[in-house]
């Protein structure tokens, strides 16, 4: 496959309280944005345990979305700051294991933009559409 024809699949984690309302707003609105998302609804984004992110990785998708509440508006108080915290050490160790640590995003987009959440999804579909497809490695998870 020649990489003008590469589509990437790109699992999205996202919080049932904002980031799922903003796609569902987005979805009622017929906002345009790539369909290669997947889209997994989690309780909270503080629920994303990093092991999640590195499963998605070694199964197979070219991309990771982390999409929660703004912080402060966490339904779960704190939820949303220890993503804060795990992404970026999430990012060093998918550098170890010779993963681009852009291959991972975390964004923040409420219940009311779904606008934002329609051009994440498309601004980040473009970055891994750049970068090619995930080279597959049996040490990721």
């Amino acid at each position: 496959m020649s990489s003008a024809d590469f589509e990437p699949t790109i699992i999205g984690f996202l919080c049932r309280w904002c980031s799922y309302t903003g796609a569902d707003l987005a979805g009622t609105s017929r906002l345009k944005y790539p369909a290669n998302m997947i889209p997994i609804k989690v309780m909270c984004s503080g629920r994303v345990d990093p092991s999640m992110v590195l499963r998605a990785l070694a199964d197979g998708a070219d991309g990771v979305m982390v999409l929660g509440c703004h912080p402060g508006d966490c339904h779960y108080h704190e939820g949303n700051h220890k993503t804060m915290r795990r992404v970026p050490m999430l990012k060093t160790v998918l550098e170890q294991y010779g993963v681009d640590p852009a291959r991972v995003r975390l964004e923040w987009v409420s219940a009311s933009e779904g606008d934002r959440f329609a051009e994440v999804v498309s601004e980040f579909t473009e970055e891994i559409r750049a970068l090619g497809p995930q080279k597959r490695t049996e040490s990721v998870a």
